[in-house]
């Protein structure tokens, strides 16, 4: 009988430590997944070759629900080159589309034009608002090397609005928000250039306070895709 109990407690010990072992393990090979495509992510649209150091390691966060489309966190990922400021990517939201929130990287460089812009998540209608992915349209190319200076804050539209941007056939809300998402975030750059580049890894920048905004949502995953 005692010697059964201790079998029976032992192979209960090697379970659970086969379980926590397992588990660990699957922890850090999610968490490293998740890294490299991260770091994918920031490669492209700011390319490898015009920065030595590693930008999701040198990483902030910001708070600016009025100019970010958040009240939570967002983060800043920055490029250097020999310590010089490179570029930088930051996450923001278009609380506005057709579905709710769409999820944005956004690549400004140094000089604030922008890198480049990817949609990370969204509930726009397929086959409609969709069109966003750059899978699907080179639609979100088109913002690449544009600035606050090109085109002006006001023509930061879509056509049907009297700016510059091509709206959708059949979907002018989800190119609209996308817009002006992007321009807001031209404008917190330009606002906070110098302390986005001047904080040290890691650490949080001061929120902005901005009055509450009905229907801010939890951040989406690309799967999510259905309007």
């Amino acid at each position: 009988m005692l010697l059964s109990a201790a079998l029976l407690g032992l192979f209960a010990v090697l379970g659970t430590a086969l379980v926590a072992f397992t588990y660990e393990n699957t922890r850090e090979r999610i968490a490293q997944n998740e890294r490299d495509n991260l770091l994918q992510s920031l490669h492209a649209l700011i390319p490898p070759e015009l920065h030595d150091n590693d930008p999701v390691a040198d990483r902030i966060e910001v708070s600016d629900s009025a100019l970010l489309g958040s009240r939570m966190p967002q983060q800043v990922y920055r490029a250097r080159k020999d310590g010089t400021p490179v570029a930088l990517a930051l996450t923001a939201v278009a609380p506005d589309g057709y579905s709710g929130d769409i999820n944005l990287l956004i690549a400004i460089n140094h000089d604030g034009t922008l890198a480049g812009v990817r949609v990370t998540g969204h509930h726009e209608t397929p086959g409609l608002g969709d069109r966003i992915e750059v899978a699907r349209t080179d639609w979100v190319l088109g913002f690449s090397g544009r600035s606050l200076a090109n085109p002006a804050p006001e023509k930061w539209k879509v056509k049907k609005d009297g700016g510059v941007f091509d709206q959708f056939t059949g979907a002018t809300v989800t190119p609209r928000a996308v817009v002006g998402a992007v321009r807001n975030a031209l404008l917190y750059y330009q606002e906070h250039q110098e302390q986005l580049f001047g904080y040290a890894p890691d650490a949080a920048a001061p929120a902005v306070p901005a009055p509450e905004q009905p229907g801010e949502g939890k951040p989406m995953t690309p799967e999510n895709t259905h309007g």
